[in-house]
């Protein structure tokens, strides 16, 4: 099997594979004698599978928290310009933020967009001026704030 940094890479995933992955999708915590049932497999094929798809970064299960529930009033995506010649640099330290919780460098009008989840609006605009636009190579950001998440998948 081929190795890329350390870490064994598969070539395709077979319908098991999506099956297994589409279970955890809809349930992290689904056991996986209930899967296996689905399937009409042994609980240990699927413990195994689930391993390798795991073990090759095909999937993680992760705990999923609501930020409303958890104190977080103010939701935003930032579009940021950074200076081209510190693009990657900008955004390894957007990334480090406590606050940032998706962000991609992009092609377009912006070349990162940064979603973060703040306490209310005068935590965003602390994180907005003492925080991102003290990062050396960003040139401006705008903020688009959240009204109402409509539609949200783990994929």
């Amino acid at each position: 099997m081929e190795e890329l940094n350390g870490v064994p890479q598969s070539l395709t995933l077979d319908d098991t594979d999506l099956n297994i992955i589409a279970a955890l999708q809809k349930d992290g915590r689904v056991a996986f004698a209930q899967i296996a049932e689905q399937l009409g497999v042994s609980p240990g094929m699927i413990r195994q599978r689930y391993s390798r798809l795991a073990d090759q970064g095909y999937l993680k299960v992760v705990a999923i928290t609501n930020p409303l529930r958890m104190g977080y009033k103010t939701m935003a995506m930032i579009g940021i310009r950074a200076d081209g010649s510190k693009l990657l640099a900008v955004a390894e330290k957007i990334s480090k933020l406590d606050e940032v919780i998706y962000m991609v460098i992009c092609s377009g009008r912006f070349d990162i967009f940064a979603e973060v989840i703040c306490r209310d609006h005068e935590d965003l605009l602390r994180f907005i001026t003492e925080e991102l636009s003290t990062i050396d190579g960003v040139r401006e950001s705008e903020s688009f704030m959240h009204l109402k998440i409509i539609k949200e998948v783990y994929f």
